[in-house]
C-alpha cells in the first residue's frame, strides 16, 4: 500500500510540474526554467518501482509531452553553454562550466568500461595483451554540446575518429567551434549535418554507433531509427543506446529489448545516482543470426521477464561495475550459481 501511495504522489507531483512547465513562454535557461526542471529531476531520480507502461492513457500523454519539453529545454541549455564555451580561446579547457559535466564524466566512464568489455569479446585473441579499440565511432544526435564524444575522445578513445551526426546545421556549427582550436580533436572529430535516416552505406564504416537519448523522443520514431541502423550497420558492430528506468522514464524514452530487432542485446544497466540514463549495449547480428532470431520462440520478451540462461539471444551479462552506485537490472540476468 505504501508503494501505491508513493507512486500516486510521484505521478501527481510530475503532473503538477508539467502543468507549470507547459505554461512557460520559453524553455531557454532562466531562473524559472532551471527551478522547475531541477524540481522535476529531483522528483524522478530516486529509485522507484513504478511501471510507466501500466499508467492510464492520460498520464501516458502527459509523459510524452513532458519528454518533448525536456528535450527542447536540454537543447536550449546545451546551445547556451556551447556559446559560452566558444568565447574561451581553448573551450575544452573549461568544460566544467557546464553544470552537468560531472554526470557526463561518470556516464562516459561507465559506457567506455562496458564497451571495452564487450568490444574485446568479438575481435582478437591478443586482446589480453592490447585490447582493440574502435577506429571509427559515430554519434547520432550529437547536438551543439557533444560532451559524450568529447569526453570519450579526450580521456578514453584517444586514437579513435568520431563522426557526429545531427540534423541541425546550427548545432553542428556550434559544436565544431568547441573542438576546432584543439590540435588533436580537430583532426579526429567530424560533424555531419544529415538526417540519419538518409545515411546508408556510410554506417557500415563504423565499429561503434552511439544513439543519443533524445533521437526519437517518441518511441515509435526511435524504433524507426533503430531499424534503419540494423539495416545498414556492419554485422558485429556495436550499438550503444540510452534508455530510462522507473520514474526516470518521465524524462526520457524507454528502449525495451523488443525494440532492438536485428541486434543482440548484451547488457542493460540502470544507474541509481545522479546519472539519469540507463545504458544499453547491443551487437548487430550477422545475417545467419538474424535468420535464427526470426524463428526464436521467446524473442518478444519485456523488461520484467526472466530470461532463460540457455538462450544466446537473451544473454544479459552481469558486469563488475566500476561506479559505486550503479547496478545492472538483476531480473534480466539469471543466477548461474
Amino acid at each position: 500500500m505504501g508503494s501505491f501511495h508513493q507512486e500516486s504522489n510521484l505521478v501527481a507531483k510530475v503532473c503538477e510540474i508539467y502543468a507549470k512547465i507547459s505554461k512557460l513562454e520559453t524553455l531557454k535557461p532562466s531562473k524559472d526554467v532551471n527551478t522547475l526542471f531541477t524540481e522535476l529531476v529531483v522528483a524522478c531520480i530516486p529509485p522507484s518501482s513504478i511501471n510507466i507502461a501500466t499508467l492510464p492513457e492520460n498520464i501516458q500523454e502527459t509523459r510524452s509531452k513532458l519528454i518533448k519539453l525536456c528535450g527542447e529545454a536540454e537543447g536550449h541549455l546545451e546551445a547556451h553553454f556551447s556559446t559560452l564555451l566558444a568565447s574561451f580561446p581553448n573551450p575544452l579547457h573549461h568544460l566544467d562550466v557546464f553544470p552537468y559535466y560531472s554526470n557526463y564524466l561518470k556516464l562516459s566512464q561507465l559506457e567506455f568500461d562496458i564497451l571495452s568489455q564487450h568490444y574485446t569479446t568479438d575481435h582478437s585473441v591478443v586482446a589480453a595483451v592490447a585490447p582493440p579499440v574502435p577506429k571509427r565511432v559515430a554519434f547520432v544526435g550529437s547536438g551543439p554540446l557533444p560532451l559524450t564524444s568529447i569526453v570519450l575522445a579526450l580521456y578514453h578513445l584517444k586514437k579513435t575518429e568520431f563522426h557526429n551526426y545531427d540534423i541541425d546545421h546550427s548545432a553542428n556549427t556550434m559544436a565544431s567551434r568547441l573542438v576546432s582550436p584543439d590540435p588533436d580533436l580537430s583532426q579526429r572529430m567530424f560533424f555531419h549535418t544529415m538526417d540519419i535516416m538518409e545515411v546508408t552505406d556510410e554506417l557500415k564504416e563504423y565499429d561503434v554507433v552511439f544513439l543519443a537519448a533524445l533521437v526519437g523522443m517518441d518511441i515509435k520514431d526511435k524504433v524507426k531509427v533503430i531499424q534503419h541502423l540494423a539495416k545498414y550497420m556492419a554485422p558485429g558492430a556495436i550499438l550503444m543506446l540510452r534508455s530510462a528506468h522507473g520514474a526516470r522514464a518521465f524524462l526520457y524514452p524507454v528502449v525495451e529489448p523488443d525494440d532492438l530487432q536485428g541486434f543482440e542485446v548484451l547488457s542493460i544497466f540502470h544507474p541509481q545516482d545522479e546519472v539519469i540514463n540507463s545504458v544499453v549495449i547491443t551487437r548487430k547480428e550477422s545475417l545467419s543470426s538474424e535468420a535464427d532470431h526470426q524463428n526464436h520462440d521467446h524473442h518478444k520478451i519485456g523488461i520484467g521477464s526472466i530470461l532463460p540462461s540457455s538462450c544466446k539471444y537473451c544473454d544479459f551479462q552481469k558486469f563488475n561495475n566500476p561506479l559505486n552506485q550503479m547496478n545492472i537490472i538483476e531480473d534480466l540476468a539469471m543466477d548461474h550459481e
